[in-house]
């Protein structure tokens, strides 16, 4: 049966349709109009092909990137925390990322936060409704106690999302750090946020669908966002995860390992370290190459904020060196 009510008078979909059709994430590429005719190694080679592009978009962005990560080291190192705020595949990677803080960095949950809009439900099936409500974003911050000291990146690949532009602005009128991560150039995420990063990686492969070179591009931004503050916070000892939990047998044999290549002790010495620290592999580490207890090296990292090259200069006078391994 053929509706007799025109969309713009059930819903103003025509100005919606016509703001779309502007954005770069949206735009329709006829040269792959019959995709769908083509070998499946024909298509499997396009797509990598198009995937290629996105790390140059991301390298575009990265003293803006660098910016934003240095102010959210700041709050957090003041007790900050670290709040994702999206809807549909934007908000599902806020919420993977920071899901892998606390096993890959020992931070406790509520420290990185992802929000979803619909909450935890809406990352297998969609809410509807949830991403247009800027008063929902402003309700889920609520719930959370924002404080100046926190950081909320909301995230859009086109960069319109209600959701995510009223959680930077209700999170910037709150002084919280705010930062818009989107895929369209001149957004208005991006101009609500303190830090505007515009990764904009051209159309997509299927007209509009954002989860791939849009997410593959916010999945990068957000790695270095999360890997990056935390490097700054003191959870790692050069490139090795010395806060890493070890909460499964192949997250036990990393410590050991980890232990290993910071120290180049034996296995006798690692053993013994990590029963005198609590299985602890940062201070682990410091009771090997400080040649302290482990009473001490809790006490000593406690005193450096949890950075082991500053805890390991209060043992040794230097900033500690790299195991042999």
């Amino acid at each position: 049966m053929t509706s007799t009510t025109s969309p713009d008078a059930a819903g103003g979909y025509g100005e919606l349709r016509a703001e779309l059709a502007t954005l770069t994430t949206e735009a329709f590429r006829p040269e792959l109009a019959e995709i769908d005719r083509l070998g499946t190694l024909d298509i499997a080679r396009i797509m990598n092909g198009e995937d290629q592009s996105v790390p140059t978009a991301v390298a575009a962005r990265l003293p803006e990137i660098a910016a934003a990560i240095d102010g959210t080291a700041a709050r957090m190192a003041r007790g900050g925390r670290l709040i994702y705020a999206g809807a549909g595949t934007a908000g599902r990677l806020g919420v993977l990322d920071a899901s892998e803080c606390p096993p890959t960095f020992n931070t406790d949950p509520s420290e990185v936060i992802g929000l979803i809009a619909g909450g935890p439900g809406a990352m297998v099936k969609a809410v509807e409704g949830a991403e247009d409500s800027k008063e929902l974003a402003a309700a889920d911050l609520d719930a959370l106690n924002l404080t100046a000291d926190d950081t909320v990146v909301g995230i859009s690949a086109s960069g319109r999302t209600p959701y995510a532009i009223g959680a930077v602005e209700h999170a910037r009128a709150r002084g919280a750090l705010t930062i818009g991560l989107s895929c369209n150039a001149d957004s208005a995420l991006g101009a609500a946020a303190e830090h505007g990063i515009e990764v904009v990686v051209g159309p997509e492969l299927l007209t509009g669908s954002t989860r791939l070179k849009a997410g593959t591009a916010q999945k990068l931004v957000l790695n270095m966002i999360s890997t990056i503050t935390m490097i700054r916070l003191g959870k790692t000892y050069g490139n090795l995860m010395v806060d890493v939990r070890a909460s499964n047998e192949k997250l036990r044999a990393r410590s050991r390992r980890i232990v290993s290549l910071a120290t180049g002790a034996s296995d006798a010495e690692i053993e013994a370290a990590l029963a005198a620290t609590d299985g602890e592999v940062k201070n682990a580490i410091l009771t090997i190459l400080g040649q302290v207890d482990g009473e001490t090296a809790a006490t000593l990292l406690a005193a450096s904020d949890g950075h082991l090259r500053a805890a390991l200069a209060a043992t040794t006078g230097t900033t500690g060196t790299t195991g042999t391994n």
